[in-house]
């Protein structure tokens, strides 16, 4: 049974925290991206004597930041031949684009000939040509043409343990980007001639150019060396396939090429502007949260590691302001994982939401509170839903154990039981996850 009088006001919370969300999504729109990072570039860039356009965008924004740069460049007066490839659920007809599609969250056959398409696209530059890179999250799994001598599968099978034992994003990139045909400077390295101009929205945490997307454009950091300690530091490196660990094991011996490193001739001609990210969109969702009356608390600009520990986080901090007085927004922005033990559907951040739901119950204070947990993309994991979105009677309306959900990794039935589950669909955007912890004021 819940407190008395506890309803009152969870709708609201829901709906305002639903505004917040909202606001940072808006604030990562890929027109405004690309915006943002050609003002970045100081001018727009334009091709040498002779020479002509030429433009790539690929990841879940490809459709949306294409179409921005075409106008861009329309209202210059400027011609130019593009080449898009994205997910299928923000796929559209863009002017002066070929759109192709890529396998998402699992790369495909698709994607693999859309990354051949790609360099080929790339090599056919001039020297006095110029080519625009527009690049956003989910690129990685969208041109995910694997490395000589895998194949798809084997890369697929590598990547999927990764995920399953909990490796972050950085760790997945540098197993990937020695797996992979374009990543880890791979693009630049195809470029034939001219200079590539790379517009970037980021759905990393920090903003590390040379992880967005894997880095195709950026110069990597990373080695074989450190590739096989990921995989053997995760306790997975004897089951990944043979192929895999040949590949990386030729590597470390120097019989196969690294990726392009800091200071290869190619990264001269390439220059990389960030439009759009994690850090931006939380700042205007703090700026909303403002505007509606809260008192805002930025709980972590780096919301990172297992989506269950960033939920007790959450909710130590919600007992830390339950004192104060008036509404409260605890906001983060980040991406958590999720170790995977049971057989269920969820996301990270439906782990998120049920697991915080468990560990904050209604509150001491009985204050009611609403936490919305969501991908700015609108997809979390292999689900329909962007998240969650939970509040002070969650646990009361979804019926069966929560507990038992949680430990089956099975957070969207219990949360599609409870009418937690938040769904936007594809927002064409990517900048990683936020966190809207809503705290009603007292009475």
């Amino acid at each position: 049974m819940s407190k008395p009088g506890i309803n009152a006001g969870i709708e609201k919370l829901r709906a305002e925290a639903l505004d917040i969300f909202q606001a940072g999504v808006a604030e990562a729109d890929p027109a405004r991206a690309v915006e943002r990072a050609l003002d970045a570039a100081g001018s727009l860039p334009v091709p040498g004597p002779g020479g002509v356009i030429r433009a790539v965008a690929f990841g879940k924004a490809a459709c949306s930041m294409g179409q921005a740069l075409g106008a861009v460049l329309a209202e210059a007066g400027l011609g130019w031949r593009g080449l898009a490839v994205v997910n299928r659920e923000n796929l559209a007809e863009i002017d002066g684009f070929r759109v192709l599609v890529g396998g998402h969250p699992l790369p495909d056959d698709a994607g693999v000939e859309a990354s051949r398409e790609v360099a080929e696209f790339i090599a056919e530059a001039g020297d006095n040509d110029l080519t625009f890179l527009l690049v956003s999250g989910g690129g990685s799994a969208i041109l995910s043409a694997p490395a000589e001598g895998i194949t798809l599968a084997d890369k697929l099978d590598c990547t999927s343990r990764l995920l399953a034992c909990g490796a972050d994003i950085g760790e997945i990139n540098t197993v990937r980007k020695h797996l992979s045909f374009l990543k880890g400077g791979g693009l630049a390295a195809r470029l034939g001639g001219g200079e590539l101009v790379t517009l970037i929205l980021s759905d990393v945490i920090g903003d590390d150019l040379s992880t967005i997307a894997s880095g195709p454009a950026v110069a990597d950091p990373t080695t074989f060396s450190d590739s096989t300690r990921v995989l053997r530091a995760r306790g997975i490196y004897d089951d990944v396939s043979p192929g895999v660990r040949e590949r990386l094991e030729a590597g470390c011996r120097g019989e196969v090429p690294e990726t392009p490193k800091p200071g290869a001739p190619v990264f001269k001609r390439v220059s990389s502007f960030l439009g759009g990210s994690n850090s931006l969109s939380l700042a205007a969702a703090s700026r909303r949260a403002r505007e509606l009356g809260y008192t805002v608390n930025v709980f972590s600009e780096a919301l990172i590691g297992e989506a269950r520990e960033a939920a007790a986080g959450l909710a130590g901090e919600l007992v830390r302001v339950e004192g104060q007085e008036g509404g409260i927004a605890i906001l983060a922005g980040g991406e958590t994982t999720v170790t995977l033990g049971g057989t269920g559907r969820g996301g990270r951040n439906q782990e998120l939401g049920l697991a915080f739901a468990l560990e904050s119950g209604v509150g001491s204070s009985g204050r009611a509170w609403s936490l919305l947990s969501g991908g700015t993309d609108g997809i979390d994991g292999p689900t329909d839903a962007a998240g969650a979105l939970v509040d002070s009677l969650t646990l009361e309306r979804g019926g069966g154990s929560p507990r038992a959900a949680l430990d089956d990794n099975d957070s969207y039935t219990f949360l599609e039981a409870a009418g937690g589950l938040l769904k936007t669909g594809a927002t064409g955007t990517n900048v990683a996850d936020l966190q809207i912890l809503l705290l009603a004021p007292r009475g």
